[in-house]
């Protein structure tokens, strides 16, 4: 019997019953969750919800970040960009709410940095792909975009051409999207036949959307003032009355003359009330009055001499003088101006002395994400 009674517990009991802190932090956080396409770990997601409210772990996670940092720069073998990656994927996992604390956009922008001019990844689609999601946290995608298409970054891929296809259909610039799918139909961008898919529902949105537009307003459903649809049938019967009802009103304003009002007293006072024309624009006068505004001779102002505070004049400053020049503490030693030419981050520096830092610089590369970028680089 007491195998049955311990069989029946409920799962609320059983947690309760375990000594555990929590467990459910996804429960009581999951509106601070930003989702993920491959879906998220649940162990990983409450250790990092947790930390939140808990100083210490979240320090410690802090910690961790920057053992991958170091582990990015310690890599030798083949392919460093797998690094890259692992890194990303963690902060992912880590930060599930995102944000500039998380040095996301940080991460992304020196990974995409270090590899733009690299042979070996203009065409691999992981790091097309690490761009793609570098644009989706910047507030100008087209400049992103722009910069692949000039540096030939993803042109053999069709995942470059349906999100800027995408994107562009979202700005209403239609004519530009469909530009873009047949570039990259011409292009023979892999794979052709998800590029096509794509391309033929982006040509249904577009239709359907013309013809809703165009659509005859006989057609449209009126909507009555509490917010429900009429029928068909009561449709027409509604338009056929509101069309009776507005030439029944036509025909009685053009019957009806319109009646003027006259003041029977007005005759007799008209007479009394007439304005004075003595005085009126009619006639001009004579030149002296028409000029009498100009008969004030003028005087020399040199005679008149202003007051002045009694006290010692203040030197004049020399022509030595020199004038200090602001330098703005954001772009004295900026990567920009170190990297110009290189092209090349050699090292990942994330900012580890205060999260207002790095979140000042993730808020820089929304505006601009290809400020750190060599002139040379950009789309002209």
């Amino acid at each position: 019997m007491a195998e049955c009674e311990i069989q029946k517990i409920d799962p609320e009991t059983e947690f309760l019953s375990s000594k555990r802190e929590t467990g459910n932090e996804w429960e009581i956080f999951k509106e601070n969750v930003r989702p993920l396409k491959r879906g998220r770990n649940v162990n990983i997601l409450n250790l990092a919800l947790k930390s939140q409210t808990d100083n210490h772990l979240k320090k410690s996670l802090i910690h961790q970040r920057r053992k991958f940092v170091e582990t990015i720069h310690d890599y030798k073998g083949q392919d460093p960009l797998f690094p890259w990656i692992q890194c990303m994927k963690w902060v992912q996992e880590a930060f599930p709410p995102g944000g500039d604390s998380s040095g996301l956009v940080v991460i992304y922008e020196q990974c995409v940095r270090a590899f733009w001019h690299s042979e070996q990844y203009k065409d691999d689609l992981r790091y097309l792909k690490v761009w793609l999601e570098y644009a989706d946290n910047c507030y100008d995608k087209e400049v992103i975009y722009g910069f692949l298409d000039a540096n030939g970054i993803g042109k053999t891929h069709s995942d470059f051409y349906i999100s800027y296809a995408l994107h562009l259909e979202s700005k209403n610039k239609f004519k530009a999207a469909n530009q873009i799918f047949e570039l990259g139909v011409s292009r023979n961008a892999q794979p052709i036949e998800k590029l096509k898919a794509a391309y033929r529902k982006f040509l249904v949105r577009s239709m359907s959307r013309t013809n809703a537009i165009d659509e005859p307003l006989e057609k449209q459903a009126p909507v009555r003032s509490f917010g429900t649809l009429l029928a068909k049938g009561e449709n027409s019967n509604r338009l056929t009355s509101l069309n009776s009802d507005r030439s029944s009103k036509n025909d009685r304003t053009r019957a009806a003359p319109l009646s003027i009002y006259k003041d029977s007293n007005a005759g007799g006072e008209a007479s009394s009330r007439q304005p004075d024309m003595s005085h009126s624009w009619r006639n001009l006068g004579a030149r002296a009055e028409r000029n009498k505004e100009n008969n004030a001779i003028p005087a020399k102002w040199k005679s008149y001499k202003v007051p002045q505070r009694p006290g010692t004049r203040t030197a004049v400053a020399s022509a030595s003088a020199c004038i200090p020049v602001f330098v703005d503490e954001e772009c004295q030693g900026s990567p920009s101006m170190k990297a110009e030419g290189k092209g090349k981050s050699k090292s990942l520096k994330i900012r580890q002395e205060d999260e207002k830092d790095l979140k000042r610089e993730a808020e820089l590369l929304r505006k601009n994400p290809l400020r750190n970028f060599p002139h040379t680089s950009l789309p002209r």
